[in-house]
């Protein structure tokens, strides 16, 4: 039997209240009830959606499309997860999810890509930091909101999307077929740039990138016997992901003091973290490669260590995601990803649509050899500073 309005209503705002009580408490959700006016306006919209749409529409369509609406126009990081979004988010932080491998935004009212990940589809074909998607399916892009395009892109494995984009370099508009696969991420690689000079890629932020940071530096330092006298760690194209990833691995190469703090209107959204753990490079140089895909995460490790002034920054300026995203499940398989608090670096610098520039500002002008540019540039870098460092490291 069809609900009545005031019925539905109802279960939308249980829904609703549910999760503020969970997140502000009872005493202060009480305080904050909606004015009857409003809540009013909204019975009234949904009777006349129930009567007069042209077509039937099912109440767990409208209990959707309420709660999609409510979350959507907040910021482009909030919104509702229906069970295959949350679904998704779980496969994300685990580091594998089928799909074509791209992090995207909404930047400039466009939906924009922040990077393309490491060996996937999309980086494969030619997509870049930048780039604008217009339609996926041969459908438009205009007026979705973050989730649902995400959701558009991502799929199972073998299945094909087409998507349209304008290119950032030259502003034409092309069309690409792609091919799902399981977009598997390896958090963190790492090798010898030569003898004595390592080189760290951190390609995501996920549950157990700080373990993973710290067995590459053991590994390169050869368990610990030959320390190293210099790292490069390679942070560009990285959306993010773990806050406390990112601590892990700024406090790896910190003997102490702030690493980041989080401010929002409730005190559960305070905290500051510290670096609890020796420096594991013992003061050798660091050089942190950054440019417009490096984001959230991938900022705090940045504006940390360059607050500290412990490692010297090359690249572009960083995208700029300075706010802190809370997962709120309303049931099993559906939540709410909620915007709870912005983040400041050591210093107290928001980077929130600002980003963190480079100490040594090096641009990708597209050159097919700009990799090997930018790493050699980086290896001159550590080893002039080695020179300096050297005798401090004698000394611990």
């Amino acid at each position: 039997m069809a609900l009545r309005p005031t019925t539905l209503l109802a279960m939308i705002l249980s829904t609703v209240t549910g999760v503020a009580l969970g997140i502000l408490g009872y005493d202060r959700w009480r305080d904050q009830l909606i004015d009857r006016n409003e809540l009013a306006r909204f019975e009234s919209a949904l009777f006349h959606v129930r009567q007069n749409y042209v077509e039937e529409v099912s109440d767990d369509q409208l209990m959707e499309g309420a709660l999609h609406g409510m979350l959507a126009n907040l910021d482009p990081h909030s919104g509702y997860l229906g069970q295959a979004a949350y679904q998704d988010l779980q496969a994300e932080t685990s580091g594998h999810f089928g799909g074509i491998g791209l992090e995207v935004g909404l930047i400039d009212g466009f939906f924009t890509v922040v990077t393309p990940i490491d060996d996937t589809p999309a980086a494969r074909a030619g997509l870049m930091a930048g780039d604008r998607l217009v339609k996926v399916d041969g459908e438009t892009l205009r007026g979705q909101t973050l989730i649902s395009v995400i959701g558009q892109l991502r799929g199972k494995p073998g299945t094909r999307v087409q998507v349209r984009y304008q290119a950032k370099r030259d502003q034409v508009f092309r069309d690409l077929t792609l091919k799902r696969e399981t977009i598997a991420i390896a958090s963190v690689s790492s090798r010898l740039l030569e003898p004595g000079y390592g080189y760290v890629r951190i390609a995501q932020f996920q549950a157990t990138t700080g373990s993973d940071f710290q067995r590459a530096l053991k590994s390169l330092s050869a368990g610990g016997k030959e320390p190293l006298q210099g790292l490069v760690l390679d942070l560009r194209n990285n959306p993010g992901g773990v806050l406390q990833a990112s601590v892990a691995v700024a406090d790896a190469l910190l003997d102490d003091g702030l690493i980041v703090y989080t401010a929002g209107r409730l005190p559960s959204s305070r905290l500051k973290y510290r670096a609890a753990h020796r420096d594991a490079l013992a003061g050798a140089p660091v050089v942190v490669l950054i440019n417009g895909g490096s984001a959230s995460a991938s900022e705090i490790v940045a504006g940390a260590l360059k607050d500290h002034e412990r490692a010297t920054l090359m690249g572009e300026t960083t995208y700029g995601k300075g706010s802190v995203q809370s997962v709120v499940p309303l049931t099993d398989e559906r939540a709410i990803k909620l915007t709870t608090a912005y983040y400041y670096t050591p210093n107290g610098r928001s980077i929130h649509k600002l980003g963190i520039e480079p100490h040594v500002a090096f641009a990708d002008n597209g050159d097919a050899n700009f990799d090997d540019a930018l790493l050699t540039a980086a290896l001159d870098e550590l080893k002039t500073e080695s020179a300096t460092t050297a005798p401090l490291q004698a000394q611990r």
